[in-house]
């Protein structure tokens, strides 16, 4: 729950419509999925140049989630 919670926040702060940020959160053995959906026209600020914004939010969801001892992986959806 909160990886999902670190997620939602984070994207809302990026994007310009934050009431249509949805993450999706699926649990498996060892690992967590997190699907990050937002509104057509932020998804370019989620992304970034280059997808470097994208990067930082996948690195900061790795080093989180090894505080809980278990892997995730951030997936953006548009």
């Amino acid at each position: 729950m909160a990886l999902k919670q670190l997620v939602q926040t984070l994207a809302e702060a990026l994007v310009d419509d934050p009431a249509s940020v949805d993450v999706a959160e699926i649990e498996g053995d060892n690992n967590i999925i997190l699907e990050l959906r937002v509104a057509k026209n932020d998804i370019g600020k989620v992304i970034g140049k280059d997808g470097r914004t994208a990067q930082s939010l996948r690195t900061i969801v790795s080093a989180a989630s090894i505080k809980i001892g278990r892997r995730a992986h951030l997936d953006i959806i548009d």
